[in-house]
């Protein structure tokens, strides 16, 4: 069977995707990936700023409904995971674990994932210390002092999560003055559990089979010091996750699949690419939401241009 579209990947750009294209009755699936189903907002708190919730939503909470949502119209959401991609042709094909998919046309909304510092032993420390995602962890910390990487809106709301649970909370930031906007940053700076470590980078991790300390180099005398803390949380930015389509779409120097504006086409006729794989400069909700509107019309119109 020949599907019109499939949708790699989920997040609020595959799951607007899907219900446009749903409405469109181009019957979509999505492969939403066993593990990753719902993207980066499952992994956060309350989302303030998504048009429409007054009191603010839940990240998990708004997938669900988006979800809901694109399954209600008619989208078939399977999770499985791609392994592999082949977009020349007409007919594309698209691996999962379970089965090979062929589709006239391809959305990829495979998001991004936390960049990490790239330090000696982080790899092993990761779940014993180290950590990138306060939601997801932040209760294992209760009654420890421990640390932030970052000076953005998202390590602000991580440092305020885990206010709930430590006992101290310090903000590691290169710089001496925060990058979040300025009702996070009052927020943080307002918490009496939450300290500052400006002018500081991570340069080390101690600890043999959890974490036990950091060290920290200052940016403008290289001093180092040690920070004794039991859990790292990094907050430092996200990468994409484009590596199924590295060597097949034309990527940037950052990795960010590079669409044809003011759409979200690439360079292969049929295949197109939104939500923060493909958003190198904003990566927020709303506009992935939309840049998901954006595909599905896209593909839309590609069909109707093929009859």
């Amino acid at each position: 069977m020949i599907h019109d579209v499939i949708i790699v990947g989920s997040g609020p750009a595959g799951y607007t995707a899907a219900i446009y294209a749903a409405r469109a009755q181009l019957s979509p699936i999505v492969l939403a990936g066993s593990v990753t189903a719902g993207g980066a907002l499952m992994n956060t708190t309350e989302v303030e700023n998504y048009p429409g919730f007054v009191e603010g939503v839940m990240g998990p909470d708004l997938m669900t409904r988006m979800q809901e949502q694109a399954e209600r119209l008619g989208a078939d959401i399977r999770y499985e995971d791609v392994t592999s991609l082949d977009l020349d042709g007409e007919i594309k094909r698209v691996t999962t674990d379970d089965a090979v998919y062929e589709t006239r046309t391809v959305i990829i909304s495979t998001g991004s994932e936390h960049r990490r510092l790239g330090l000696d032993g982080e790899e092993r420390l990761s779940g014993h210390g180290v950590s990138y995602c306060a939601t997801c962890d932040g209760f294992f910390f209760k009654d420890q002092d421990i640390a932030v990487v970052g000076g953005g809106d998202s390590a602000m709301e991580e440092a305020l999560h885990l206010t709930r649970f430590a006992r101290s909370v310090t903000v590691i930031h290169r710089r001496d003055q925060l990058r979040a906007s300025a009702v996070m940053a009052e927020r943080a700076k307002a918490n009496p559990k939450i300290a500052f470590a400006w002018n500081s980078r991570v340069v080390g991790l101690g600890g043999g089979r959890a974490l036990e300390s950091v060290t920290l180099e200052d940016t403008a005398t290289g001093d180092r010091r040690e920070l004794a803390v039991t859990g790292l949380f990094v907050a430092i930015g996200q990468v994409p996750r484009s590596e199924l389509v590295a060597g097949a779409l034309e990527l940037d120097e950052a990795g960010y699949i590079v669409v044809r504006h003011p759409g979200q086409r690439t360079a292969i006729p049929g295949v197109f690419a939104c939500g923060d794989v493909a958003d190198p400069h904003y990566q927020q909700a709303v506009t992935a939401a939309g840049s998901g509107c954006r595909a599905a019309l896209d593909a839309q119109h590609y069909l109707e241009n093929l009859a």
